[in-house]
């Protein structure tokens, strides 16, 4: 079985993290009312490369929106400011980033060709075929992919694409399907 990096990353959000990391009400009703977000923690260039990088690694397909579209970067603004031992590691990720890019490309993250991004994130989203020279970039991505990852899929639109159906009233239980039971192995019946 093959398995796309989106599905990858929904099997590994898929434990309960609404519980873990909640998304903050007024951010919430924030969205909800479709005001405008203004970053609290990142800078303008910060919030632009964020809004670029979160829809890189979690984009738009059949299922449901972008990263962006679930309010991805707003999350991670609100992370910064409520873990302020996380900023270090952010701010220096995306420098890295930027200057990486220029070191390839002479240009910005933001600015570079959509190859340009995808090479760069190649060379650092695989730990273990990176060079060792590009090992704040793997550190940095690694744990930035995580946050994203944590972002989307304790959001609406996350939970939604996962299809996520706990929490919810069940009027009566038959029990788990005979073909699950099958696949198992296992039975009701006792064996007394």
């Amino acid at each position: 079985m093959t398995m796309n990096r989106r599905d990858a990353l929904g099997l590994l959000a898929a434990i309960p993290l609404a519980a873990i990391v909640p998304w903050p009400a007024a951010l919430e009703r924030a969205r909800a009312a479709g005001a405008a977000y203004q970053p609290k923690f990142f800078t303008r260039p910060e919030w632009e490369t964020v809004r670029v990088l979160v829809d890189l690694i979690i984009p738009r397909d059949e299922h449901s929106g972008a990263a962006t579209d679930a309010g991805v970067p707003q999350f991670m603004d609100f992370m910064m400011l409520d873990r302020p031992d996380e900023q270090v590691w952010m701010r220096n990720g995306l420098a890295w980033l930027d200057a990486e890019s220029g070191r390839r490309s002479g240009k910005r993250f933001v600015e570079g060709t959509e190859e340009q991004r995808r090479s760069l994130l190649d060379a650092v989203a695989w730990p273990a075929r990176a060079r060792p020279e590009l090992s704040q970039g793997v550190d940095f991505f690694n744990q930035f992919r995580d946050l994203t990852a944590s972002g989307f899929w304790s959001s609406r639109m996350g939970v939604a694409d996962l299809q996520y159906r706990g929490n919810t009233v069940v009027a009566e239980w038959a029990g788990c399907p005979q073909e699950v039971l099958d696949k198992l192995g296992v039975s009701y019946e006792s064996d007394r």
